[in-house]
């Protein structure tokens, strides 16, 4: 859900000021654990008032907590523990359709088997757990840890459907960063499901173990609106940054199936053992996806944190959510994130609002920027609201794809104009749309 054209009257951003006090309120928790070091704290978040609180393992590290603005909370078991006792899980045997996550709240690693765990795997992990101590609580979950790959609008492929994330460069080329699991390197994807109008194809994918990808543009460039992912009805929402995400943190998802979502960041350093391998270092949610949603983005005022990887549930019941953070995948490809110029962000009321400007599209950005969060429940926004129903010749091609409203005839029309010119340039490309075909009536009809 990504790259959209804006109109000329944009409307003022809400919420700004609301999210650089954010910004500074996950930072002082944040802080304070790196200040203070994981053998006397057990991570940070934010409560249901917007207030940084910081678990500490003593009376010491609790004042010096208190004397720097942030609620502390005595807890049992420090983070050196609770990351030793994650590494103790990932050491024994996999069992497909288990995750963990360490609970800052609760000073506990909650280790969940979804439905396809046999009870005698569910018993083996539980004595595991039993040997690592009773800071490790087991819990049963309502359906299945799955990648939310097929059953979705573009983007498409032989392998199955995915949605975009967020625009990215290198300073040369422009790619959509999306989840690894989408398709492995070479990859080709179309706009239509008869693999005629390609987007691009995969250049860098990384899953199992982390869920990035790469998909490098075919015309080498984004188009504009590249800074702005789409939410829906019309709507998109510039992107001014990336940052960590923090427990507690009111987020918002868009995906091509079930379109823009919200809710709250419960954990981090999450690991998913799901039935194609095990990915690590995941943020958890109890935002809701479903099949064709992942690689959508993840964000919140503004800010980039993450592409949906996998997940429990639907958006009928509610389930679980998991993330790659958009920090790690960014540090470990070397591409930058596509963000509003400053120009932009002015125009939007941030300078008005007294935010400081957002880096220019393709600037370098940090490696982690200060974490945003809820100043209170409901003052969080997506981000600045950007109309994005003007100049669709502006358009860059999977803006179009990613927003639902946009597949249909008209798109297939298109697509249908330029099938000589795909079968004669990209020789690979035909041959995916062939398999594509293939694979797309055997599984969708």
């Amino acid at each position: 859900m990504v790259t959209q054209a804006a109109m000329a009257s944009e409307t003022p951003a809400t919420g700004t000021a609301a999210g650089e006090t954010a910004r500074s309120v996950a930072s002082t928790g944040a802080d304070l654990v790196k200040r203070l070091g994981t053998a006397r704290t057990a991570g940070a978040w934010v409560d249901s008032e917007g207030r940084p609180v910081v678990a500490v393992t003593d009376e010491k590290s609790a004042a010096a907590v208190r004397a720097a603005g942030a609620e502390a909370k005595v807890v049992g078991h420090s983070m050196n523990e609770l990351k030793s006792a994650a590494a103790a899980l990932r050491s024994a045997p996999r069992v497909a359709g288990t995750a963990w996550v360490m609970d800052y709240k609760s000073n506990q690693v909650v280790v969940r088997g979804d439905r396809t765990v046999s009870a005698s795997d569910w018993g083996r992990m539980t004595d595991v757990a039993s040997g690592i101590g009773s800071f490790v609580r087991m819990e049963r979950t309502e359906g299945t840890f799955t990648t939310r790959l097929n059953g979705a609008q573009p983007i498409l492929s032989t392998g199955g459907r995915c949605s975009a994330g967020f625009n990215v460069t290198n300073g040369s080329n422009d790619f959509i960063l999306t989840a690894g699991h989408c398709g492995p390197n070479g990859s080709n994807w179309f706009a239509d499901n008869r693999g005629a109008q390609q987007v691009g194809q995969t250049v860098n994918s990384t899953f199992p173990g982390s869920d990035f990808s790469l998909v490098q543009y075919a015309g080498g460039k984004a188009g504009a609106g590249a800074d702005i992912v789409a939410i829906g009805d019309g709507n998109g929402v510039r992107i001014t940054g990336v940052g960590d995400a923090a427990v507690g943190q009111r987020v918002f998802r868009s995906g091509s199936t079930t379109g823009l979502r919200d809710g709250e960041v419960t954990g981090l350093d999450a690991t998913v053992n799901y039935p194609e391998g095990t990915v690590s270092g995941l943020i958890e949610t109890n935002v809701c996806a479903e099949s064709g949603d992942s690689g959508g983005p993840m964000f919140s005022e503004g800010v980039a944190l993450g592409v949906t990887s996998g997940g429990s549930g639907d958006c009928t019941t509610g389930g679980t959510t998991f993330f790659q953070p958009v920090t790690k995948a960014l540090a470990q490809l070397g591409v930058q994130l596509i963000v509003a110029a400053p120009s932009d962000a002015a125009r939007n009321g941030a300078a008005q609002n007294g935010a400081s400007p957002a880096p220019s599209a393709g600037a370098p950005q940090p490696s982690s920027s200060p974490t945003q969060a809820a100043v209170a429940p409901g003052s969080v926004t997506p981000g600045s609201t950007t109309p994005v129903t003007g100049d669709t010749a502006a358009v860059s091609l999977a803006a179009r794809l990613t927003d639902p409203r946009n597949i249909g005839p008209g798109l297939l029309v298109i697509a249908g104009s330029l099938v000589a010119l795909v079968a004669t340039r990209y020789i690979r490309a035909e041959q995916d749309r062939k398999a594509y075909q293939r694979h797309y009536s055997a599984n969708w009809g």
